[in-house]
């Protein structure tokens, strides 16, 4: 399942279970049609929990849309991760589409106020706590 909404800080990406390409190009479209109407510097949470590591037609798809989001003023990102094998991959990609020096990664399943440290960290530029 692949799920954007819009917030008081900017964006939330949910990403869930397997995803296909196809449901990566949906992502991608409706993605690209809120960011149009979006104006100025925003903020966008990644919610990656329970995640299957994406084939590569479904992470190319992913690249494109990283690099979009940047292109459109995203400021900050923060991805939340529960599995080591989504981690590993999701860090490449975003080394790939350079956006590593104003994204940080929480792993949800050892810090249960992951919630509260992404928030610090979009609304206010607050590295998160390890």
């Amino acid at each position: 399942m692949q799920k954007l909404e819009k917030t008081i800080f900017g964006f939330k990406n949910t990403f869930t279970g397997t995803l296909t390409a196809n449901e990566m190009k949906q992502w991608l479209n409706e993605s690209k049609k809120q960011l149009e109407s979006s104006k100025g510097k925003f903020q966008v949470l990644i919610d990656m929990r329970g995640l299957d590591p994406l084939v590569p037609e479904a992470q190319a798809v992913l690249e494109e849309g990283q690099k979009i989001f940047k292109l459109m003023g995203m400021e900050r990102s923060c991805v939340i991760l529960d599995r080591l094998s989504i981690t590993l991959q999701f860090k490449r990609i975003t080394k790939k589409t350079d956006i590593i020096a104003f994204e940080r990664f929480i792993d949800a399943s050892k810090q249960p106020d992951w919630m509260e440290k992404a928030m610090l960290w979009l609304t206010k530029g607050e590295e998160p706590a390890k």
